[in-house]
């Protein structure tokens, strides 16, 4: 049986903005109508097509570990980010703030190993993302459908996200509750597959390394055939798991 390699995206943002949800719809392709708060981290797991249609076509999982967003845990959620293969910044549409939060996650997946315990405000240099061989980031706006409301009442303004452009990242806007805002075609599923590709290429097909890859990497699943288009992985490929701090 061939094994079917995976690689880790680190799904980052403030509590609220919808992280879990977001994961749910990317690895499930339908909303998750009841989601609760992340404590610690959990984990989804999707079934991607890399370089789908071409000779160079390969399945690989994607594990999207959504790390909670609490202060209470910012000493102890650098033990999630090791590695790290891909990011996705997320933040909520309509709370401004979420969106200029994004530099301080950045800057603390990309400073775990530091010692100053205010390493979380250190600025980010841009210029580290720019060239294929860097680590792709991914930045998400949940809550499109309440920011449009918001737009229509005049009560609302939507900026792009400076830290998408400081790295040269693509950007796209969502309603988690509706499958169609990551619908295949779609700008924003093109945009995902794009980013999810760049990771891929970039763990396999480069000679760059990942983040962070320091520890021993988990075992390689085993799988038969390759699954039918949009079907899930079996059921233990996907856990959830959860760190109680």
């Amino acid at each position: 049986m061939a094994a079917i390699e995976k690689v880790k995206v680190v799904v980052l943002g403030d509590s609220g903005v919808g992280k879990t949800s977001l994961t749910y719809l990317i690895a499930h392709n339908k909303p998750l109508l009841s989601p609760g708060w992340t404590v610690g981290c959990s984990v989804e797991v999707k079934l991607h097509r890399y370089k789908e249609g071409t000779q160079a076509q390969n399945t690989f999982f994607v594990e999207l570990w959504d790390v909670g967003g609490s202060n209470n845990h910012r000493n102890t959620r650098n033990v999630f980010y090791q590695p790290t293969h891909g990011i996705i910044l997320v933040h909520d549409l309509t709370n401004r703030k979420s969106q200029i939060n994004l530099q301080k996650w950045l800057s603390e997946i990309l400073n775990q190993d530091s010692t100053n315990p205010n390493y979380q405000h250190v600025d980010v240099d841009p210029e580290q993302f720019l060239g294929s061989t860097q680590i792709p980031i991914l930045v998400i706006g949940t809550k499109y459908d309440l920011a449009e409301e918001k737009q229509r009442k005049n009560q609302y303004r939507r900026l792009a996200s400076s830290i998408a452009e400081q790295c040269g990242a693509d950007e796209i806007f969502v309603n988690c509750y509706q499958a169609r805002s990551l619908a295949p075609g779609t700008t924003n599923s093109v945009k995902l597959t794009r980013f999810f590709d760049k990771v891929i290429e970039r763990r396999y097909y480069s000679r760059a390394g990942s983040l962070a890859d320091k520890r021993r990497p988990m075992p390689h699943v085993l799988a038969g055939a390759s699954p039918a288009a949009g079907a899930r992985p079996p059921q233990y490929l996907s856990p959830r798991f959860y760190h109680m701090d």
